[in-house]
């Protein structure tokens, strides 16, 4: 992709102000600190984030000296002005590199004084996290913690895995269903976080179906958002409780795949009653622990025929999605019980 298309995309997302939501300081806080022992001692990069009102640099600076961090970054994309939405014609890309050696007799520890007195770097380009400036910052950090714009999250993500980088970022559900994304999900080089679930994100005045919080700023709730990360952390190998027995009338076949349908996770059935494949909501990787399931694959490997022991051979309609009763259901992924893994209920 040329660097103009890039700008293009960029700035066509954020005149649709699709991209243009900000997540609160508590939200960042509650999932942050279950990942103490990955922060300490590294260097963070905030590369969507305007140190001046990002609460993801804010969050970072106050717990700066607390998690012994090397050095904290934040970029963001063309904004000169403070303002979350600011869209003057006038803007620049402007960033802060921050670490211990910037306090003097710890007159920093304000993070008010900080913002009011810091002289902010300015970038030659746009902030683009795709240019040569943004990748010499990514370079230097260790661990990558933002809210990435949405509409370029396959983007933004295959440039982590390039570099290699950790990570800790906020995407929409519907990515795990991305045909870059999943495979990612499949192989254990990416899951999702700990506090998923609806959350409320600060909105531009004229974004649909808004409210006022109590600060009276404009707010969205956005429930199908969660976190995404290599990080990895206790809950994720947490077994999941199985009680449920396999009986063929509660769980039905599907038409067109050969494996079952399991509509709720928690209804999983015990492996001693059935072992093989089935189709699980993409809401199941909430639970998922990697020792205790196997993820075979998803409908879209299905239809690509990547899992042809899967298709009904007496199946003549669609791949697309599993069918129960000639209806087709939404997005499901395979998954299986791992061997040798003890239940314990």
């Amino acid at each position: 992709m040329s660097k103009t298309a890039k700008n293009t995309n960029l700035q066509s997302a954020k005149r649709e102000k699709n991209d243009e939501f900000y997540t609160q300081l508590t939200d960042i806080e509650r999932e942050c600190n279950h990942y103490w022992e990955h922060f300490r001692g590294k260097t963070i990069l905030c590369n969507c984030d305007d140190p001046r009102v990002s609460n993801f640099f804010r969050h970072f600076f106050l717990s700066f000296h607390l998690l012994g961090l090397k050095k904290l970054i934040a970029v963001c994309y063309k904004n000169l002005n403070p303002d979350l939405f600011s869209q003057h014609k006038d803007e620049q890309a402007v960033y802060c590199v921050y670490d211990s050696k910037d306090r003097v007799n710890d007159q920093f520890e304000d993070y008010d004084v900080f913002i009011k007195q810091n002289e902010w770097g300015v970038l030659k380009g746009d902030g683009d996290f795709r240019s040569e400036e943004c990748i010499e910052l990514l370079k230097q950090a260790d661990i990558v913690v933002t809210n990435p714009p949405f509409s370029l999250f396959k983007e933004y993500v295959a440039q982590l895995i390039e570099y290699d980088k950790k990570f800790l970022i906020i995407g929409n559900m519907n990515a795990i269903t991305y045909k870059e994304i999943f495979p990612l999900i499949k192989d254990n080089k990416m899951w999702v976080g700990i506090n998923n679930g609806a959350k409320q994100y600060a909105v531009p005045e004229d974004y649909a179906g808004t409210f006022l919080d109590k600060h009276g700023k404009r707010m969205k709730q956005m429930g199908n958002t969660m976190w995404f990360t290599n990080l990895d952390h206790k809950q994720r190998h947490e077994p999941l409780r199985l009680g449920w027995r396999y009986l063929p009338e509660k769980y039905p076949k599907y038409e067109n795949y050969n494996a079952i349908e399991v509509s709720k996770t928690s209804e999983i059935p015990l492996p001693e009653t059935y072992n093989g494949i089935m189709g699980v909501p993409v809401s199941f990787l909430e639970k998922y622990n990697p020792d205790q399931f196997e993820i075979i694959g998803a409908d879209y490997d299905v239809k690509q025929g990547l899992l042809p022991e899967l298709v009904n051979p007496n199946w003549k309609g669609k791949l697309d999605r599993g069918y129960i009763d000639n209806e087709r259901l939404y997005a499901r992924i395979f998954i299986r019980h791992k061997r040798g893994y003890k239940n314990e209920n």
